[in-house]
C-alpha cells in the first residue's frame, strides 16, 4: 500500500490590519498621555490649601519656575539662583516675542510657579518681581488642594 504524502501550501497572512491597528493604538495613546507631569520636580512639596483648584482650561503658553527650600529655581531641567536665572529669563521672552504675531508675545505667556511648602515667601516674591522685571505679567501659583476631613 502506497502512501501519498499531501503537498502544503504555505499560506501567508495580510499584516496590512495589524499594522493599522497598531498605529492606532499609538495615536491613541499619544493623545492619552498626560505631559504636565514632565515638568514638575518631585523634590518640590507643595503648600496646601483650601482655595487651591485646579485650572480649568491648561495654559497654552507656559514656563514653569519651581522654587526649591533654599530659594533655588529649577527651570528647565536645570537648578539657578535669582541671579543666573535672569539672563534665562529673558532668553525666554525674546523667544516668545519672536512669535508676537502668533500668540502675542510674552505678554501672553504665563510664569506657573511652584513654590515648595517650606520655602521663605519672600523667595517666592523676588522670583515674580525678576519675571516681572524681564517683562512676564502673567502668574500662576500652585498650591495642593487642602482635603477636608
Amino acid at each position: 500500500m502506497k502512501i501519498h504524502k499531501k503537498k502544503r501550501e504555505m499560506l501567508e497572512g495580510d499584516l496590512t490590519p495589524m499594522i493599522d491597528m497598531t498605529f492606532q493604538l499609538i495615536a491613541f495613546f499619544m493623545v492619552l498621555i498626560n505631559f504636565t507631569q514632565a515638568d514638575q520636580n518631585k523634590e518640590i512639596k507643595l503648600p496646601e490649601s483650601e482655595l487651591a483648584k485646579p485650572p480649568e482650561v491648561p495654559f497654552e503658553n507656559a514656563i514653569t519656575l519651581q522654587i526649591y527650600k533654599n530659594g533655588n529655581v529649577y527651570f528647565d531641567g536645570n537648578d539657578f539662583t535669582l541671579d543666573s536665572l535672569r539672563p534665562r529669563l529673558v532668553v525666554e521672552k525674546q523667544i516668545a516675542d519672536e512669535f508676537k504675531g502668533k500668540d502675542g508675545g510674552a505678554q501672553n505667556v504665563t510664569v506657573i510657579i511652584r513654590g515648595d511648602s517650606f520655602v521663605e515667601t519672600g523667595k517666592v516674591q523676588e522670583t515674580i518681581k525678576l519675571c516681572q522685571d524681564v517683562g512676564f505679567e502673567k502668574f500662576a501659583l500652585r498650591a495642593k488642594e487642602k482635603v477636608p476631613y
